[in-house]
């Protein structure tokens, strides 16, 4: 469990990249300044260009990139900034599904997500046919 006496003092600097501003909007939005009470307040880095979030990495100050390029140059900005996550040792959510993933896990830990303790895959799947 994170330490909240920590967490007053620093917080999780989470990386936002997209070339589509209403898509950072929508990440800032769902995930907002503190998803959880176990975890720092967070603060956003948003980047619309590749070149900048390379630069961010470099800097070695962000804990988590949330990367949802849109358009023709995607799949490669991607793959340059997920190789970049990977040696900086940065976790990094390349989708929005992956994104909304991670908030509703959060938001379950404090009883407000739609499932408030862990389930077996016998109760996820009961009255599924």
């Amino acid at each position: 469990m994170y330490d909240s006496t920590v967490s007053e003092h620093k917080p999780l600097r989470v990386l936002v990249y997209s070339d589509d501003k209403d898509v950072r909007s929508t990440v800032l939005t769902a995930l907002g300044a503190r998803p959880h009470p176990d975890l720092p307040p967070f603060e956003y880095v948003e980047c619309a260009t590749e070149p900048v979030v390379m630069q961010q990495l470099d800097e070695g100050r962000i804990d988590l990139v949330i990367n949802t390029p849109t358009g023709g140059g995607a799949r490669s900005d991607g793959q340059e900034i997920r190789g970049a996550a990977v040696r900086g040792n940065i976790p990094c959510i390349t989708t929005m599904t992956g994104a909304s993933a991670a908030v509703r896990a959060i938001t379950a830990g404090n009883g407000d997500g739609p499932s408030a303790g862990p389930l077996s895959l016998q109760e996820l799947h009961q009255g599924v046919s």
